[in-house]
């Protein structure tokens, strides 16, 4: 088997000494190449490049960052059979997209996991999300190379606000934490309040609803983890079927309060007033008259005024 690991030498939990022990340890098992990223989107330059030069196999050493620009660099040219497939370790803050899978944070102990699949040749297709711009009201038939994957979440409107002010945060030498993020929330929230998005969400089938404040569309749960607790809006989300949506139409200070609470105290499946919330769904389409912010897992794309979600089944295979 012939391998890339795309290591991120910046990711929170990434240090020299594990990125060598990592390689020696997967050399001994694959024809091994490796690349230290230095620059942002090099991580899906590199895989992209792996993909056509015929690898089997690219690893991502790194947060959740580092393993979408592998996704995204495998997968720029569309799905299918001569796809490498994906093996993740760990080494970032929050590693969603490798705890939905039911790998371990600890990068040893995932390392490890990932030398016994490769071993037995154990695997599994998951589905991913698509995030597209195309102008059309139905699911959109997007082309191979445009708009980008997402491996467990996206959203606009207050997530993605967040991100913002962490990525201007961390530019400035910031480090990436439970707190930071904590803060930044609070924050943003009393932005929201003085200048609250106003959204309109369309599911097929349906018919629009008008003044949604944000919106979070899952491809699996959790959605984050804050420090080791998982916060989880669609429960029922998973690599085996649709998007999940999870839409406010109020950020008042009790609506806020209530399902913060709900998400922090109990193990998800959240209900109420003034909640959108579908589960299972192929297709989620999100317009606003004012541009707003957009993220993917964890990644700021700037601002939108139409953004189309799209369910992908069995789009990647990965090593577990």
């Amino acid at each position: 088997m012939r391998a890339l690991l795309v290591v991120n030498p910046q990711a929170t939990t990434t240090t020299p000494a594990g990125r060598d022990v990592l390689a020696h340890a997967l050399a001994s098992e694959v024809k091994l190449d490796v690349v230290e990223t230095d620059y942002r989107g090099h991580a899906a330059d590199a895989a992209a490049l792996a993909a056509v030069e015929g690898y089997d196999m690219v690893v991502a050493h790194g947060g959740d960052g580092t393993v979408n620009e592998v996704v995204n660099g495998l997968l720029r040219h569309g799905t299918g059979p001569d796809v490498p497939m994906l093996g993740v370790v760990p080494g970032g803050s929050a590693n969603v997209f490798a705890g939905a899978l039911g790998l371990p944070r600890d990068p040893v102990e995932a390392t490890g996991r990932l030398l016994k699949a490769i071993e037995r040749g154990t695997s599994r297709r998951v589905g991913l999300g698509r995030v597209s711009s195309a102008l059309s009201p139905e699911p959109p038939r997007v082309p191979p190379n445009s708009d980008r994957w997402f491996t467990f979440n996206s959203g606009v409107g207050w997530d993605a606000d967040v991100v913002a002010s962490v990525e201007r945060q961390r530019a400035r030498g910031r480090e990436a934490s439970p707190a930071l993020y904590t803060r930044t929330a609070v924050a943003s929230y009393v932005a929201q309040l003085r200048r609250c998005p106003d959204l309109t969400v369309q599911i097929p089938g349906e018919d629009p609803v008008e003044g949604v404040r944000l919106a979070f569309v899952s491809n699996t749960d959790p959605w984050t983890y804050l420090g080791n607790k998982a916060i989880r809006l669609n429960p029922s989300s998973g690599f085996d079927g649709g998007l999940g949506l999870f839409a406010l139409q109020d950020l008042g200070v009790p609506t806020v309060l209530r399902y913060v609470a709900h998400l922090l105290l109990r193990d998800g499946n959240p209900k109420g007033g003034n909640l959108l919330r579908r589960d299972d769904v192929d297709y989620v389409r999100v317009t606003s008259a004012e541009p707003v912010n957009l993220q993917v897992d964890g990644d700021l794309l700037g601002e939108r005024t139409e953004v189309e979600f799209t369910s992908v089944p069995g789009a990647m295979t990965v090593v577990v």
